[in-house]
């Protein structure tokens, strides 16, 4: 069994789906469950007597919810593909990066514009089960979601705010006052001073409140010169020196953690952004509720269908 947060709390029954047994099982689960997730290419399901039109009719008011880069239909939807793929048609590649784009982890599509939408649709799809009785299909493509996480930079590129070239927009690290900087120790840390007030607060933390250069924020022409003031300015201290300088205002500076230090730092362990789990430190789970808290459990394997069938069956009430 895979160790780590992404099987956390789960419950598996491993199933042949090609064999009439596994299918039969399959069946036997659907008609009880409130969602069905399913991750094949367009027509895997159908071809396994498994699709939405061969199960929904055994229960009328099922979720099913199907995650796939490109999506059911479209000139594309049969060809295989990745993360980075879905994010460069999307145009969310286009403009990460400085001269070429950079790949970024693929918390940007699969889990972002993929994982988290399905869930989002799912749950919606839902909430209109039990008020309408009436279950649906939930077609969630990964580059459907990635160009829905950029309607901001299309809202803006439509109004003549946002360029469509890589660095060369407030947020996307061409401005001085949001982007990374390279300290004496090799390590980087991030600036975001964006607004007037935290910009201020940056400029008096660096000794620069009354240098003339950087006493026009949003002038664009002059970026490039407060770029190279301040590239050298930040190799002068380590990276927790100028962590230490910032520690106690609002100029919206952090350090870029690795994975390791990010278990350390004193903000997440505050938060008790991770937990402890058969030995293994791992992310605890997100967001986080009042009345509900999330139980942080093994995941485990079953034995039989009758097994899971008895999990899903509502508690009794005292």
């Amino acid at each position: 069994m895979e160790k780590g947060a992404t099987l956390r709390g789960r419950r598996t029954l491993a199933l042949d789906l090609r064999a009439t047994e596994g299918r039969e099982v399959a069946i036997a689960l659907v008609r009880s469950a409130d969602v069905l997730l399913e991750g094949f290419r367009p027509g895997v399901m159908e071809r396994l007597q498994l699709g939405p039109e061969q199960v929904m009719p055994t229960n009328p008011r099922l979720v099913y919810g199907r995650m796939t880069g490109w999506g059911q239909t479209g000139p594309r939807s049969a060809q295989a593909g990745h993360d980075i793929n879905y994010i460069a048609v999307a145009g969310a590649l286009h403009a990460i990066g400085d001269c070429e784009p950079v790949v970024p982890l693929n918390v940007v599509g699969d889990y972002g514009a993929g994982a988290l939408y399905l869930a989002m649709g799912t749950l919606a799809a839902v909430l209109h089960a039990r008020e309408s009785g009436t279950g649906q299909v939930v077609d969630c493509a990964i580059c459907d979601g990635t160009v829905s996480l950029l309607s901001l930079m299309h809202g803006l590129h439509h109004v003549g705010r946002w360029k469509d070239q890589r660095r060369s927009n407030t947020i996307d690290g061409a401005a001085p006052f949001y982007r990374t900087y390279r300290c004496k120790d090799g390590k980087a840390i991030s600036v975001g001073a964006i607004e007037p007030q935290f910009y201020k607060l940056l400029l008096e933390r660096l000794q620069l409140h009354e240098t003339s250069l950087f006493a026009r924020q949003h002038d664009r022409s002059l970026w490039g010169q407060q770029i190279s003031a301040l590239e050298p300015l930040f190799l002068t201290r380590k990276r927790d020196e100028w962590v230490a300088i910032f520690a106690d205002c609002d100029a919206c500076v952090a350090p870029v953690n690795s994975l390791e230090e990010s278990l350390k730092d004193e903000h997440l362990l505050a938060r008790q952004a991770f937990t402890e789990l058969a030995g293994e430190l791992q992310p605890s789970p997100a967001p986080r509720f009042s009345v509900s808290p999330s139980r942080v459990r093994l995941s485990a394997s079953v034995a039989n269908v009758e097994e899971i069938l008895e999990g899903w069956q509502p508690a009794e009430k005292a």
